[in-house]
């Protein structure tokens, strides 16, 4: 037998050997990477336009978490995405049952040894209200960023992807534990805390006005430079576990000659919190009469920054100050609260930790 012969014969073992080696490797591999589960509700960043010009009105069809996930093949660098789906709509329709679904589904999963974080895919237009109740209601450190996107899947500069890669990035990222939620588009992380949408059309659309973001998810690394103070996730108190519902509140806008008729209407309807996102003259009786129903007032403000200082006249009054919490935000926090208690001196207690 010469030396062709055997190393004819002898090449399928040192394949077949190679091919197992490399097989052992990759499974190696996956297995060290970090598992993120991607929850999905919907918005922009799953919906799908006539044609990739089309960067309105897109509502021509959606895309599923695993359509998501396949076009990104680039995540299975940084993690094993598995996808659970809670909704596919746009975020004006989220509703009190899909966030209690939501929370619920991430403190179940955060709560496995096995998941390093969550990423939520969001509509940009009510994100930071179901971020911010998130922040309030996750029960672990574990990293939780919601991501959306300003322009549709299909759109011929679409943000969405990119945006997705950086999220399951930061999720990923052991330098984000104990961060809190997070909302991250555009390279830029926030805290669900501050947060706002600033522009109806803009991918540079989330700010945190005052304070800014906490950190950027660039080429090289995730970059943080500072942590939130204010409580949340897993040191809140707010417990969802077994609340079916939540109280219902609402918002009032104040403006020159604003009508008490809204507060007035409100108060027949039965809630159980009014939200002022401005002070007005006119407000003054009906908010007495809404106090003497039981139902909480805050006062909160419409410029968009600053605090709402907490004055001896406005403690005097019973009314709680949403420190620097915007109007949609001082809803999601006082819903929450309610279910605790309805004593001022508690409810403004909350609003000045969370």
């Amino acid at each position: 037998m010469n030396l062709l012969h055997v190393s004819r014969r002898l090449r399928p073992l040192v394949l077949g050997s190679w091919a197992l080696g490399l097989l052992l490797s990759l499974t190696v591999h996956a297995a060290e990477l970090p598992v993120v589960k991607l929850f999905t509700t919907g918005g922009t960043i799953q919906s799908k336009g006539a044609h990739r010009q089309k960067l309105a009105e897109y509502s021509d069809g959606k895309v599923s978490p695993e359509e998501l996930i396949a076009d990104l093949p680039e995540l299975k660098q940084f993690a094993t995405v598995e996808p659970i789906e809670i909704s596919n709509i746009g975020s004006p329709g989220m509703t009190t049952e899909l966030l209690l679904k939501l929370a619920k589904g991430i403190n179940a999963e955060l709560a496995k040894p096995g998941v390093a974080g969550a990423v939520v895919t969001h509509g940009t237009g009510t994100l930071e209200e179901t971020a911010y109740f998130l922040h309030l209601t996750v029960k672990s450190d574990k990293p939780v960023v919601v991501v959306g996107a300003m322009r549709p899947w299909t759109g011929i500069s679409r943000d969405g992807p990119f945006n997705l890669l950086n999220a399951v990035r930061t999720a990923a990222a052991p330098e984000a534990v104990g961060k809190g939620v997070m909302v991250l588009l555009n390279d830029t992380i926030h805290s669900a805390r501050f947060v706002t949408k600033n522009n109806t059309y803009r991918v540079e659309t989330f700010v945190s006005r005052e304070l800014g973001p906490i950190g950027y998810s660039d080429s090289d690394r995730i970059a943080f430079y500072r942590t939130p103070l204010t409580r949340h996730t897993a040191k809140s108190e707010f417990d969802i576990s077994k609340l079916e519902t939540l109280p219902a509140v609402d918002i009032v806008y104040g403006y020159q000659e604003a009508s008490p008729a809204p507060i007035e209407g409100l108060v027949a309807a039965g809630v159980k919190g009014i939200i002022l996102n401005d002070s007005a003259p006119s407000f003054a009786k009906a908010t007495q009469f809404a106090q003497s129903k039981g139902i909480v007032i805050v006062q909160s403000d419409r410029k968009g920054s600053g605090r709402v200082v907490l004055s001896e006249r406005t403690a005097g009054r019973g009314v709680i100050t949403a420190d620097n919490l915007n109007a949609q935000k001082a809803r999601v926090l006082l819903r929450l609260a309610l279910t605790k208690t309805t004593d001022p001196k508690e409810l403004q207690r909350i609003f000045n930790e969370y």
